[in-house]
């Protein structure tokens, strides 16, 4: 009888602790508001290379937010970013962060949000809480115009292709659904992804259009593979959006919905071509 006694009393502390742990968690960032607003600053996590969602460039304009002495970030989530700021009255800081580090670095308070170009997969809800979606999208292929694969309809004519994506990312993930493919491995950023098809190590990547637009404004020789109906990926559509990541329970959530919901459909995919016709050209002169 203790001993069962003792097991019961074991159990009980061990939900205990899950419970408190659970809703500790969950109120993560209950005061994010509160301490935002106290410090007067905004702190936003992203990679500052991922045009034409984020990049970092040398030169200044109204565009622009600094990030240091002599670089300047630019692009359509640094547009959100500093609506998002204006909003609540405070300074922006942009914080350049590698992709893999991002989600970390918004846990530990290292930043505020996460603006990113960042799609709220399931996987990502397990460990943090996302905004509406401030961007809708779908999924292409990168490729050159001279490829083999520039007659493609559907996903199914990439049999035999080198293809890949970004490092953690859903984009990644899809390339299974090709039958045959030869799926090569993920690389860290848009600038490897972008290097890899120049050098022909790979035929093409994956990713959501606005970044397929962005590269090939930028290389004259890239196109991309659109896809209608059932031709193309299967997937969450919220997979293809763009949420702002936040802290478990966030009270900034709400703030950030309604700067979302104050833009029109119009408002983003103006937002959009504009960063678009700003971001850094590649293309030698």
């Amino acid at each position: 009888m203790k001993r069962i006694i003792s097991t019961l009393l074991a159990l009980i502390m061990i939900m205990g602790a899950v419970f408190a742990f659970s809703a500790c968690s969950s109120a993560s960032g209950a005061k994010d508001l509160e301490e935002v607003k106290a410090k007067g600053k905004l702190v936003v996590g992203m990679e500052c290379a991922y045009a034409p969602y984020n990049w970092a460039q040398a030169t200044e304009n109204e565009f622009t937010v600094k990030i240091s002495d002599n670089m300047y970030a630019d692009g359509y989530d640094v547009q959100i970013s500093k609506l998002v700021a204006e909003h609540l009255g405070v300074e922006l800081v942009i914080k350049p962060i590698e992709w893999n580090g991002l989600t970390a670095a918004l846990n530990a308070k290292d930043i505020d949000m996460i603006i990113a170009g960042m799609s709220p997969t399931a996987d990502r809800k397990l460990s943090i809480d996302f905004s509406d979606t401030y961007l809708d999208s779908n999924l292409v292929i990168v490729i050159k115009k001279d490829s083999a694969y520039a007659g493609a309809e559907k996903i199914a004519d990439f049999a035999g292709a080198k293809i890949t994506g970004q490092q953690s990312t859903f984009h990644y993930d899809v390339i299974d659904q090709i039958e045959g493919v030869k799926k090569q491995t993920a690389l860290p950023d848009f600038a490897a992804l972008i290097q890899a098809l120049s050098s022909g190590a790979i035929d093409g990547y994956v990713c959501e259009k606005p970044g397929a637009i962005s590269a090939v404004t930028s290389n004259s020789d890239f196109t991309f593979i659109e896809f209608e109906g059932n031709n193309g990926f299967s997937y969450d559509p919220d997979e293809a959006s763009i949420a702002v990541g936040v802290r478990k329970g966030s009270s900034l959530t709400a703030e950030i919905n309604k700067v979302i919901a104050s833009l029109s459909v119009e408002d983003k995919e103006g937002m959009m071509t504009a960063a678009i016709g700003r971001q850094p050209v590649s293309d030698a002169e």
